[in-house]
């Protein structure tokens, strides 16, 4: 049996450079209903190549848990909303997980 577009679910991440710059862009993407919810978890430590150079920056990441349906929506909201030049913006499907929890995340992105 294949899902709809609209009952893919998906655990979106993405990383910025402070823990207010991370809550406030959680909150906005659940305000707009792009995602059900969005964890902002404490700083971890990225190194990364960027520009020809390695890296060495403290972030803070937020899960964001969504629709398939919505992850357009939500990455060009990420974009608009990002300090960064190339914001991470990557997604894993939820393959399997509590019929619950996931009937929650599309009521959600739908609003009431």
């Amino acid at each position: 049996m294949t899902q709809s577009t609209a009952d893919q679910y998906l655990q979106v991440v993405t990383t910025i450079d402070s823990e207010a710059a991370a809550r406030q862009l959680a909150r906005g993407i659940v305000d707009a209903r792009l995602a059900a919810c969005a964890q902002v978890l404490s700083p971890i430590t990225s190194t990364y190549w960027w520009k020809g150079q390695v890296e060495v920056a403290d972030e803070w990441m937020i899960v964001i848990k969504t629709t398939a349906a919505r992850f357009a929506e939500l990455a060009a909201h990420i974009k608009a909303n990002h300090s960064y030049e190339t914001p991470e913006i990557t997604a894993t499907p939820i393959t399997e997980g509590n019929p619950d929890y996931l009937g929650w995340i599309s009521a959600e992105v739908r609003g009431r």
